[in-house]
Order: C-alpha cells, then sequence, then structure tokens
C-alpha cells in the first residue's frame, strides 16, 4: 500500500466508526505504555511476523517523541544469525508481568500455544491488546481489541489488517504529539506523508 492510498482512506473514513475504532485503540496502545517501564512487546502467530508495524512504531516512537511506543518484537522462530534485536524468542512473554504491554497481532487464529502465553501474560499484570481477524478466544484474553472487518461487500475499501496497522501506528504517534508541534499540523501531515512514502517503497529498514 502507497501512502497516497493509506492518506486517501483515512479522509473517507474520517467521521466513520472505523477511524474512531483506530484511534480509540491507537489511545488505548499509548496509554497501555505511557509511564510504564515494562516494555512494549510485539508478537504474531506462528506463521505471521508484524515486523512491518514493529517497523513503523518504531519510527513514530522516534519522531513522535514517544519512546515508549517502540516495541520488542516477539517471534516464533529466531533463525541463525539474526541480530540481537530480532532474536527475542516466545520465552520473552514469561518475563511480560506488571507494566508491560503486550500487542497481538496476526490474521489467523493465534493457536493454543500462543493463547497460553498470552493468558500468562496477562495473569501476570500485563496489558494485553489484539489487533486480529477477530479470534474470540483472543478477544476475551484482550483489554482492548480491534479486528479487521470481513472480506465481503460491506468492507470499505483496501481495509484490511494491513492498513489497520498503518492507521494504528500513525494514530498513536499523532496522539502522542509533543506541544510545540500542534501548532503547524498541516506541515507536519505532509512531512509524514513523505516518509510513509519512503517507507513503504523502500526495502525493510536495517533495524528490521
Amino acid at each position: 500500500m502507497d501512502a497516497v492510498r493509506v492518506a486517501l482512506l483515512r479522509e473517507v473514513l474520517a467521521g466513520t466508526e472505523w477511524m474512531q475504532s483506530t484511534r480509540r485503540f491507537a489511545g488505548s496502545l499509548r496509554a497501555s505504555v505511557a509511564g510504564h517501564d515494562g516494555g512494549l512487546l510485539l508478537v504474531g502467530s506462528a506463521g505471521y511476523e508484524p515486523w512491518h508495524l514493529a517497523a513503523h512504531l518504531d519510527d513514530e516512537a522516534a519522531w513522535s517523541g514517544l519512546p515508549e511506543l517502540s516495541p520488542t518484537l516477539v517471534r516464533h522462530r529466531v533463525p541463525g544469525g539474526a541480530p540481537a534485536h530480532l532474536s527475542v524468542g516466545l520465552g520473552r512473554l514469561a518475563d511480560a508481568g506488571r507494566g508491560a504491554t503486550l500487542l497481538v497481532v496476526t490474521p489467523q487464529r493465534p493457536g493454543a500455544g500462543l493463547l497460553e502465553r498470552v493468558h500468562d501474560a496477562r495473569r501476570n499484570g500485563a496489558t494485553v491488546l489484539a489487533l486480529d481477524g477477530g479470534d474470540r478466544d483472543l478477544h476475551t484474553l484482550a483489554h482492548d481489541a480491534l479486528a479487521a472487518p470481513a472480506a465481503d461487500g460491506e468492507r470499505p475499501p483496501d481495509l484490511d489488517l494491513d492498513t489497520l496497522q498503518h492507521l494504528v501506528s500513525a494514530a498513536a504517534g499523532e496522539n502522542g504529539l509533543p506541544s510545540p508541534l500542534r501548532g503547524a499540523p498541516r506541515r507536519r501531515f505532509r512531512d509524514r506523508l513523505a516518509r510513509l512514502a519512503e517507507g513503504l517503497t523502500a526495502p525493510p529498514p536495517a533495524r528490521w
């Protein structure tokens, strides 16, 4: 998806329940990590790794002045030779307790093993958020959840899980704007649009 389509979709969805839900979920994400030192853990399913969202949240953390938005990507399988920041396995979830936020992102069913780890993290005090295809079991465990609409005739164009990740990450950064930047929203939007275009057309950044 290119940056222009993302921007146009935001205009189309302005004032709708989807834009409101996206901003609400982004607000939950921002609130859960603000002032906590437990960190933001981002995990997908065994067949889906949300590295793209990890990279965008990392950018938003730097851009908005909210370092707590920068996530740790938790992986089901860590390939040999992976750099340190990409070598965090599922065992990390066992340490997720009070002050930590666990964001589960997947279009697929999470699987019993992951659900068990998510349940343990919540029981230990972690805040659980879900951005997915609407899995009932995962939503039962989540403190807040946002599901991509079903692929039918009623779904807005291009509003799939990938698009929701773009909208959520952008909204999380916007909601955390430092006050000096609030006086120039138009210029900031153009700058962000240019940066997003670069990010979407370039290869994955070296960090991810």
